[in-house]
């Protein structure tokens, strides 16, 4: 197979890459790739198809020295060859996959592949591995963890895996760490009832009220309701802008798909904005670092519409809160009103059930909730979308006879 940049030469394993000739073979699921730092001339090239047969011949023989046959290459530089040992390959992995994703997930991804590491042993070599040890790897981590869990530590160790397959230190071994299925957990929406309850009883403070008002009318990731603030708000209250979220880690980042997204709100979601962007104003602005990516952030001078200031008995209190915070207070909230225990997230459940019960249009509401269209809907609130309701029939067939009736010659051109 070709590497994406390389151009072929009509030789096996011959590539020119750039301005200099490559080597690429494998043997016994190693592979074998190095720059020989020759200009792809046709007699070079040729040159260069040799000098792979004698390799695979002397490997086959027993008496391959990489050193003898490609002093050039990168492993020979320092005259030694690269350790394959997984621990130091890993050492590598880490700083090169690092500069792609955030600090937050960076922690996440060190520690699945420490657990992972250390389970199949940090100085076995990669070019021992055996599928069986991938399967086996499988079994230990099902053994004692959620399936969420292990599918996460299997996902980040084939990117790791494949990092070693693509460099050469290891066989195909990636795509065994096959993911276990998960069964999926229906959303656990409120009633209204369980609303109303949670309003009247869960909640003595205004502002609490109003804050799971706006979690359920608007349908905002928990996150996204934390980091809201006044200058997201339209003046007249009828929408906002979904501008940045805050995550476990107390950073702020930009939302979930990278881009903010408008909200339009419901009359109790507006009434919700008066009560907080009115008690927010009395607050001075601060500045806020949004990270746009690992290497980027932008500055942000808000007033954060939930803080701690507003009931705290304490006198230093962060200016917003933290999303471990808001899940006890939102706990609390819950037990006081001696409904269900759920999660905060079910609020954002909640809102996209309320909206599919009523009927809404699917596309609105994807939109709205910050979907990239509205298949997650079907595969997560399928069972809220009533695709079988004679209601259904009867409003798509007064469509059909308001369109006869606007265009009466209509149904003999379809006919035709």
């Amino acid at each position: 197979m070709t590497v994406e940049g390389a151009r072929p030469t009509g030789y096996p394993g011959i590539e020119a890459h750039g301005n200099s000739i490559r080597v690429d073979f494998m043997y016994k699921g190693v592979r074998h790739r190095h720059t020989l730092g020759l200009v792809p001339t046709r007699a070079n090239i040729k040159h260069a198809a040799g000098l792979r047969s004698a390799a695979l011949f002397a490997l086959k023989s027993g008496n391959y020295n990489e050193v003898d046959f490609f002093p050039h290459s990168r492993p020979s530089d320092t005259g030694a060859q690269v350790s394959k040992r997984l621990g130091d390959l890993c050492e590598r992995y880490k700083p090169l996959k690092a500069v792609d994703i955030t600090p937050e997930t960076q922690s996440r991804y060190e520690n699945a592949l420490n657990v992972c590491l250390e389970l199949i042993g940090r100085d076995r070599q990669a070019d021992t591995l055996l599928p069986e040890d991938i399967q086996q790897l499988r079994v230990d981590l099902i053994a004692t963890r959620a399936v969420s869990t292990v599918n996460h530590y299997l996902a980040t160790f084939a990117g790791f895996l494949y990092w070693c397959e693509n460099n050469g230190y290891c066989g195909e071994l990636g795509k065994h760490c096959v993911r276990f299925s998960k069964s999926n957990k229906d959303p656990d929406p409120l009633t209204f009832d369980e609303y109303q309850t949670l309003i009247d009883k869960g909640c003595l403070h205004p502002i609490d009220r109003a804050a799971v008002t706006l979690a359920i009318y608007a349908g905002l990731r928990p996150g996204e309701l934390l980091a809201l603030a006044v200058e997201d708000v339209a003046a007249d209250f009828s929408k906002i802008i979904v501008r940045r979220s805050i995550t476990q880690s107390v950073t702020f980042k930009v939302p979930k798909t990278n881009k903010e997204r408008t909200v339009l709100l419901y009359p109790p979601a507006q009434d919700a904005l008066r009560v907080l962007v009115a008690d927010a104003k009395q607050r001075k602005a601060v500045d806020l670092a949004v990270w746009l990516n690992r290497h980027e952030a932008r500055t942000d001078c808000v007033r954060v519409l939930l803080s701690p200031h507003t009931q705290a008995r304490r006198k230093v209190v962060n200016d917003y809160f933290v999303p471990s915070a808001w899940n006890t207070k939102w706990a609390n909230l819950v037990r006081r009103a001696e409904i269900r225990s759920r999660p905060p997230y079910q609020t954002r459940h909640t809102y996209a059930c309320w909206n599919l019960t009523a009927r809404g249009n699917l596309a609105f509401i994807a939109n709205q909730m910050g979907h990239s269209d509205y298949s997650m809907l079907v595969k997560v609130y399928g069972r809220w979308i009533d695709s079988e309701s004679p209601r259904e029939l009867e409003r798509i067939w007064e469509g059909m006879q308001n369109m006869a009736q606007i265009a009466p010659n209509l149904p003999q051109k379809l006919a035709a």
